[in-house]
């Protein structure tokens, strides 16, 4: 894999093995989850995703496993769970932290609730992008957290359209507040792909993971929205060129110092409930 593509996808896939539709047990995701840290691709491994409620089944699940660095946990959480969280932390200090929340909110004010939770971690607030997301993302960012969008689910009703998505990306862009992805983004380019693992499961158009992270890119850069929903709809793996450079797509262009500056400022990880499938599924695409 070229340097490009690992700077945008290093600490990229946040693992959220519990959740549909893969939906494993515990047991099964920790030890998932401790043989990526040791293979080969763990440059590319995020978090481990986890409801606030299950905290406790994942420290006896995970307790032989956590050596090492600590294992870097996303807990799915409210306001009302900071005692949680913060005694998860004191419990298992120097092997596991909660060092990211994510919670949802529909309105400003369910935003500003979400506030005492920065105190304990970095949080990621989901909220809803088929209206206009700018005000909860100006709520957002007037309250010191990230934004979090939902890019799909195991319905084809559970995508958002890439306008939806583009303009969800450019407000964050102009608000300078970092987001993650979440759900549907099982692929690096945009698709008709089956909803779940059923092998008669209906088929629906997914993101792909590098088309999000890539409009993104544009976005920050001033692209305007329209052009965004492009990038975002783009299935073609031809019109994107990857090298050592930079990356370009249809005469745009972005070089490696800007990709890694998005990255780090910008478009932090996406959660999916396998962590090899957009890996592997990455280098069957002729991008370079």
């Amino acid at each position: 894999m070229n340097s490009v593509l690992r700077a945008l996808l290093t600490e990229c896939i946040d693992y959220a093995g519990l959740f549909p539709p893969a939906a494993v047990s515990m047991d099964e995701a920790v030890a998932n989850y401790a043989a990526y840290r040791a293979g080969d691709d763990a440059w590319a491994l995020g978090r481990f995703v986890v409801p606030v409620v299950r905290l406790d089944e994942f420290a006896q699940a995970a307790g032989r496993h956590l050596n090492g660095t600590p294992w870097r946990v996303a807990a799915l959480a409210q306001a009302s769970d900071a005692d949680a969280i913060g005694a998860f932390n004191a419990r298992l200090a120097g092997r596991a932290v909660v060092d990211t929340v994510e919670s949802r909110a529909a309105t400003s004010d369910e935003v500003r609730g979400l506030a005492p939770l920065a105190t304990l971690a970095s949080v990621y607030v989901e909220i809803p992008v088929r209206e206009d997301p700018a005000p909860l993302v100006a709520a957002i960012a007037s309250a010191g957290l990230h934004a979090k969008v939902r890019t799909g689910g195991v319905t084809a009703d559970a995508f958002p359209s890439p306008s939806d998505v583009a303009r969800f990306l450019a407000a964050c862009a102009r608000h300078r507040v970092r987001f993650k992805a979440t759900a549907g983004l099982h692929h690096p380019l945009r698709g008709e792909f089956p909803l779940t693992y059923d092998a008669q499961a209906p088929r629906g158009v997914m993101f792909g993971y590098l088309n999000v992270f890539l409009a993104a890119a544009f976005a920050r850069r001033g692209m305007e929205p329209a052009h965004v929903a492009d990038v975002l709809d783009e299935r073609d793996a031809t019109a994107f060129r990857v090298t050592n450079a930079g990356v370009a797509w249809r005469g745009h262009t972005l070089d490696a110092a800007a990709l890694a500056a998005h990255r780090e400022a910008f478009a932090v990880s996406f959660g999916s409930c396998s962590f090899r499938e957009p890996l592997d599924d990455l280098s069957t695409l002729p991008l370079s």
